[in-house]
Parts: structure tokens; C-alpha cells; sequence
């Protein structure tokens, strides 16, 4: 069954204010992601992913075509306040800035007593404690080392921990993973990997993953999808895409990929 379901998706942007000037970021583009399944859309910086994640979230509007999330057209079906907190808790966001996603004046517990609000706004102080702590053990981190500090205090892999374990508390049916790797040190980025594939295995999460790194897309992907000039030029599974590419631009991808088919736990 499928959990998310895109059709003929485009988006034009307008070069400024005044300008009659177009550039079509994405380009009509159709395709679904099945429940418990990782999909990965890859292309190089402008290709259009992160456009498409972006409308995807409702973060911005599409110029025209479908995007029908658990049965509903998320720009035509949902209409009051309780529906858009109701996506907003099925399909969430880890994105690619670990440090924008807190206040640096805030300790970044408070990241994740936002999420216990939202799930329930009568939740005493030792439950919610309770809970803060098994999530942050569910991504490999000790509260002792976590609560009480300010974002400024921990790395950037233990950020997006914190956004895993913000993923722990909310169960999402949906996630999408933009760059989730990128800007951490390559030490933690295998794990961040392991933790949103135990996230799928655990409690039937789909994810979108977003990279540019075709060889990361290889190991984490049941499909591949791959965009150029906000098109998907090629799709299928790993094996099919990597292994047989039929588009040169794919061809180019793998061309760049370090020790293709080294282990996991290297990465």
C-alpha cells in the first residue's frame, strides 16, 4: 500500500519580484512511496530534491500537480488547524543544518518537551522525563551527557540524534531525511544511517532520503529515484540503477563513487 503518492509535481519560481523571468525547479515528476520502505531521491545541488521535499512538508505550494499523503491531497484536503497538527505529526522533517533546528537559548531538552506538548499537553514532569530519557537511549546517547546543555555544547552528530529521538517520541508514519549527513563528521554519519533504518524496522516508518552521495542512496534504498534539472531521470532498485544505469547523468553519479561496494559499517 502506498503511504505517499506524487503526481505530475512541478514548481516554477518567478527570478525576483518584478522579473517575468521563470526557472522550473521541478519538473512533472510522479512517484510513490510504499509503507515500511526507504526511497531515495539523488541528484547534485539545483536537481530539484529538496524543492520537492519542501512541497512535500507544505513549506511551499506546488505550481500544479498531486501529493496525496495517507489518502488525503495535502493542499486540497486539509483544511483546519487540527488536520494540518495531525500531518504534521505523521510526516516529519530531519534536516540537513543539525544547528538550525535549535535555539541556541534554550537546553536542547526543550526540543523534545515541544514534542510531548504537542502529544499531549497534560503529560506530568516525571513522564515526560521518563520518556525524554528512553528516546535519547533508543539513538545511542546517555541523558546524563545530554540534559541540561545548550546546542552549543554538543556536536552536530548528537543533534541529529536528538532529532531521531524527536522522531522516537511523535512515531511518525513518514519521515523525510534531508541530507540528514552531510554536515556532520563522517564518524557519526554511519550511525545517524543505522538509526533511521532501525526507525523503519521498529515502527514501519517510511522515509524519503535526500542525498547527493549515490553510493549512501545504494545502502539505505529499497528505490532509487534520480533527479537532474528537476526531472527523475532514472529509478528503480539499487541494484537496478548502480549496478545496470541507463542515463548518462547516472553513469556520471557512479563514476564518482568512492569504494562502491565497501560495508556498511565502514561508512
Amino acid at each position: 500500500m502506498s503511504r505517499l503518492i506524487v503526481k505530475n509535481l512541478s514548481k516554477t519560481f518567478l527570478l525576483g519580484f518584478f522579473s517575468k523571468r521563470k526557472v522550473e525547479a521541478v519538473k512533472n515528476i510522479s512517484f510513490e512511496v510504499k509503507e515500511n520502505e526507504i526511497v531515495s531521491l539523488v541528484g547534485e545541488s539545483g536537481s530539484g530534491k529538496s524543492t520537492t521535499a519542501k512541497m512535500i512538508l507544505r513549506l511551499i505550494a506546488p505550481t500544479s500537480g498531486e501529493i496525496i499523503f495517507e489518502g488525503k491531497d495535502i493542499w486540497k484536503d486539509l483544511n483546519t488547524k487540527n488536520e494540518i497538527i495531525s500531518f504534521r505529526k505523521n510526516l516529519h522533517a530531519v534536516f540537513q543544518d543539525p544547528f538550525a533546528s535549535y535555539n541556541p537559548f534554550y537546553p536542547v531538552e526543550r526540543t523534545l518537551w515541544q514534542v510531548l506538548k504537542l502529544l499531549d499537553k497534560n503529560i506530568s514532569k516525571k513522564e515526560g522525563l521518563n520518556l525524554i530519557k528512553e528516546s535519547l537511549f533508543k539513538v545511542g546517547l546517555d541523558p546524563k551527557d545530554i540534559l541540561g546543555k545548550y546546542p552549543h555544547q554538543i556536536s552536530g552528530g548528537q543533534k541529529q540524534r536528538i532529532m531521531i529521538a524527536r522522531c522516537w517520541l511523535l512515531k511518525p508514519s513518514f519521515i523525510i531525511a534531508d541530507e540528514p549527513t552531510s554536515m556532520i563528521d563522517a564518524s557519526s554519519r554511519g550511525g545517524i544511517i543505522k538509526l533511521l533504518t532501525k526507525l523503519r524496522d521498529e515502527q514501519g516508518t517510511s522515509i524519503m532520503f535526500i542525498t547527493h552521495d549515490l553510493g549512501l542512496a545504494y545502502y539505505v534504498s529499497d528505490r532509487i529515484f534520480v533527479m537532474k534539472n528537476g526531472e527523475i531521470v532514472e529509478q528503480g532498485t539499487p541494484d537496478e540503477v548502480v549496478l545496470n544505469p541507463q542515463h548518462k547523468y547516472t553513469k556520471q553519479l557512479i563514476e564518482s563513487i568512492p569504494k562502491l561496494y565497501e560495508k556498511m559499517e565502514d561508512i
